[in-house]
Parts: C-alpha cells; structure tokens; sequence
C-alpha cells in the first residue's frame, strides 16, 4: 500500500510530491498519464514566478521542477486515474486498465483547464494574442488595445483590472444583459476606457503568424451588420471547467463535497470532508489559477497529508 497517491502532475501535484518526499514519506506515486508540468507548459511566456528573473516558455519554466522533485524518491506512474474511492481507512485508485492502487491518503490536483468559444482562428492564435488570463498576460499588452469575450463575473472584473493596464478594453457579450453582478457591470460602465460592444458574436480572429492577433470581425446579432475592430489580444472567459471526473463514483455521487461549479470544498489545508483526502490547485474553490498559488497548494496538502499519515499509524 502507498502511503500517498497523488493524482496529477502539474505544479500543484509536483510541488505535492516534492514536500511530501522531502518531508519523509517514503512510498510516493504521482499518477500523469503524461508528462509531468500540467498546463502552463502550453504558455509562451512565463515571467511571474518568484525569484525567476528570466522569462521562459511555460515548458522550459516547468523542465527543472520535474528533476527537483523527483530527486527526493517522487515516483511517476504515466497512468490514467479514473475513479477514487474510501475504503475503510483508506483508498483505492481505479486505473484505466482495470488495475487498482491503495494508498493510506491522497491529493488531487487534476486542474481544470478555460472554455474555448470554437470561433475562427482561435486555436491558430491561442497563445499568439488569445489568452484565457489577464492576469497572467495582461502586462505584455501594457498601452495597447484588447478585447474580453464574455460576460460573466470573471469577465467583466478582468476588464476592470486590464483598464488599468490596457489603452481601451472592449467587453464583447451575445446578450445585452450580463451574467455578472450589476454592481460590477456599473463599475465597468464607469471606467472611461472600457467599451461595451452588446450583442455582438465574433465572426473570426484576424492576424498572422509573425505578429500575432491584429483584430476582431464582429456581426451584431439583432442586425447583422458587420464590423472590425484593432486589438493586440482576445481575452476568452467564458468559463472554467475543473477536472473533477476522478472524484466521481459510480451511483453519480462524489467521494467528497463540490461547489455548485464542481470545484472541491477545502479548508485552509486542503482538507477535503473526508479525511486523508487532499484536492490542491485549480480543481479546489476559489483558486486563483495562477501557478504560485498552485505551487503553495501543493505544498500545504502535502504537509496536511504527513500529518494524517503520521496520526494514523
């Protein structure tokens, strides 16, 4: 029996096993079916991280951190977790070929990962001038122009926090009426340089290769006219889907509480309500999703998960 099993392999799962190994636990398995580094190795720029001064593509960024952790007895099992359930004092981690793993305790860090809109050209700029992250990216469009595609809470916040940043932010939503608070929409229509542009669908993403997102086709909905828009960056938050497929059982239910969205229900040391039971990162509620704060999580639910073990011998 392991005496941790930690599910997923981005920095939340391995900043988890290198505190967890280091800390002494001696029978450690991370389960990825592929490589360790989870999303943020798709960013092409990650300048945001503590103590890296040096700005490097998401992969390069996350290529030490597998050495590290593994340098501490971290075992990597390139296996798909599907299902895991409380046995008694502990668990068992159904795999995809059928096989099954107990481990005294667990953390979950399987992240979620944004909506897409499937409009034209957002795949062939994701990452090129479309971004799912203000916060993330917002900064390398300092001065210049931008453009949200949504309406919800998230939506509109973000386009008050790149008004600081960003010349003209425009909020682009199919509704005239929005999903977010009208305390928050008010506190957008009151800042000068943020333009509200209801109800209008993106047609496509215009740009090239070398340069990235120039500009937007927008259609107006109720009349069909068309129009074009500059901007240096399209920013779709239309939502966020956790991972949470693994926490579900059988009869439907999951092994421990979720949020109206499907987020994990943790305290402050990633405590699930069951114990031994661990969720860390972007699946857990109110996550930031920014990989620092992953990184603490990890590490939080890993010294949660020492002191469990350690009281349940």
């Amino acid at each position: 029996m392991l005496e941790l099993a930690i599910i997923g392999g981005g920095p939340a799962g391995l900043s988890a096993g290198l505190y967890a190994t280091r800390g002494g636990l001696k029978d450690v398995v991370m389960f990825e079916k592929g490589m360790p580094g989870g999303q943020i190795t798709s960013s092409s720029e990650m300048e945001n991280y503590p103590g890296v001064a040096e700005v490097k593509s998401g992969f390069d960024f996350m290529m030490p951190w597998q050495e590290q952790c593994f340098r501490f007895g971290l075992k990597h099992e390139m296996k798909e977790v599907v299902c895991i359930k409380k046995v008694g004092n502990h668990f068992s981690i159904m795999l995809s070929d059928n096989t099954e793993v107990e481990s005294k305790a667990v953390i979950v860090a399987t992240g979620g990962s944004p909506k897409k809109s499937g409009v034209k050209g957002e795949d062939v700029f994701w990452g090129k001038g479309v971004s799912s992250c203000a916060t993330c990216d917002g900064f390398f469009y300092k001065g210049k122009e931008v453009a949200i595609l949504g309406g919800g809470d998230s939506a509109i916040e973000e386009a008050i926090y790149l008004a600081k940043i960003c010349s003209k932010v425009s909020v682009i939503h199919r509704r005239n009426a929005f999903r977010a608070s009208p305390i928050t929409v008010e506190r957008a229509k009151a800042v000068p340089n943020i333009e509200f542009l209801t109800p209008y669908g993106i047609e496509e993403i215009v740009g090239n290769e070398k340069d990235g997102v120039s500009g937007l086709r927008l259609k107006h909905l109720e009349s069909g006219e068309e129009k074009s828009i500059a901007i240096a960056c399209l920013f779709v938050l239309i939502g966020y889907q956790v991972n949470n497929a693994v926490l579900k059982q059988e009869n439907g239910s999951s092994i421990c509480a979720l949020s109206e969205f499907g987020e994990a229900i943790v305290n402050l040391k990633m405590e699930t309500n069951v114990p031994g039971l661990f969720v860390a990162g972007d699946l857990r509620l109110d996550a930031p999703k920014q990989v620092v704060c992953a990184a603490a999580d990890g590490a939080t639910a890993a010294l949660g998960a020492i002191e469990y073990i350690e009281h349940h011998k």
